[in-house]
């Protein structure tokens, strides 16, 4: 049924045998720097290739501050904790999200509250964000938003940017000032996407990038808060490294800090990614205009980018008619080499988190039935 499809995508990659999903390139410097680093014997987080990697990452995105970590989970987690989100409050975020955004507010103690998404974005729906605000919250005398159902204060919202697609992130940081919630962007899958001319990070108070393996660049593993606020960023390089005063010998350590820096030989291979990322964005955005160009010929909807959008086309979509026709698409994709997989199951049908309180997920099961990825990697 999906032949012509398949014959494309083959086409399309004619050096892979078995076309993966997504994978890293390593075609610049990532030897001669390993090496470097393996030389200087620095490889843990002290040695030049965090600060450089940091400012690479700062230069391209317009942070002025930028904090490595060891994932882009841990990153969550550490802005969560600067946003003083304790283990009596509720978080705002999507149903339809990959479960490390969930698992981070959990791993505060905090509840997950999940939101509908729009069918375009695929992310939070502010129209829905701010339905559930003003029908099931209240503003108390500390000025602060409150569940009505729970008694628990709303300390954080956290949308994510799904595939690289920007939300209509400046309506939800709007409702978030209004109810006085501190709104954190999950950006992991965004490196280079813009929304209305401003990178992706920047809406709120932190912002956070993952250069998992998958990623548009990678570290093999490691993520990024980045922000502008100067004691935030300065809080987060002190709790990331064991909360560790600064001493001659003596081991002082002033609070429960966290082992969550990024070491210099993830550094080191993120370096040499962040010289070659314009090449690499170039080459996702051209992939993705001959996917849309094919995908309209068959009658097939290609997911593009939002309209005030400038989306770094990470992984490729398509959205088909029905589950049965996805579970079809997946079954002769994959039996044929080609690796597509399915968007995300819901959060609220994981066991962890089937008791947490949502929106109205009508969008979200919508495209939970119909989305599929699709081969992604730069083509070399």
């Amino acid at each position: 049924m999906y032949k012509e499809t398949i014959d494309f995508i083959k086409k399309i990659y004619p050096k892979e045998k078995t076309i993966p999903l997504h994978v890293p390139r390593f075609i610049g410097n990532e030897k001669k720097y390993l090496n470097e680093c393996i030389d200087s014997t620095y490889v843990s987080y002290v040695g030049k290739f965090v600060g450089q990697f940091e400012t690479m990452v700062k230069n391209f995105t317009g942070a002025k501050h930028a904090i490595a970590t060891s994932n882009g989970t841990l990153a969550l987690h550490t802005s969560l904790l600067l946003a003083k989100v304790s283990s009596d409050d509720e978080v705002l975020t999507q149903a339809l999200t990959f479960v490390a955004t969930a698992n981070a507010i959990s791993y505060t103690g905090a509840k997950c509250i999940f939101i509908d998404s729009e069918k375009d974005s695929m992310g939070m729906c502010p129209k829905k964000l701010e339905e559930f605000l003003s029908t099931n919250c209240i503003i108390k005398n500390d000025g602060f938003t409150y569940n009505k159902k729970t008694n628990k204060k709303i300390s954080a919202c956290v949308p994510m940017h799904v595939f690289g697609h920007p939300v209509k992130i400046d309506r939800i940081a709007d409702i978030c000032t209004k109810y006085n919630i501190t709104l954190i962007e999950d950006a992991a899958e965004s490196l280079g996407s813009y929304y209305k001319n401003k990178h992706t990070g920047f809406f709120g108070k932190l912002g956070i990038l993952s250069f998992n393996g998958n990623k548009t660049i990678t570290t093999g593993g490691g993520g990024m808060i980045i922000t502008n606020d100067d004691d935030l960023a300065k809080r987060a390089v002190h709790i990331t490294k064991t909360a560790k005063v600064a001493d001659p010998w003596e081991f002082i350590h002033d609070e429960i800090g966290y082992n969550y820096r990024l070491s210099n030989l993830n550094a080191a291979v993120g370096c040499a990614q962040m010289e070659k990322l314009d090449m690499f964005l170039k080459n996702k955005r051209e992939l993705a205009g001959v996917y849309r160009e094919f995908f309209n010929s068959v009658n097939i909807t290609f997911v593009t980018e939002p309209k005030d959008c400038i989306s770094n086309y990470w992984l490729n979509a398509i959205v088909l008619d029905n589950r049965e026709e996805r579970e079809i698409f997946l079954k002769e994709t994959n039996e044929s080499g080609v690796a597509t997989r399915p968007i995300w199951r819901l959060m609220n049908k994981l066991p962890m988190y089937k008791n947490s309180e949502t929106t109205n997920l009508d969008n979200a099961y919508w495209l939970e039935d119909r989305v599929v990825n699709i081969p992604s990697s730069v083509r070399i």
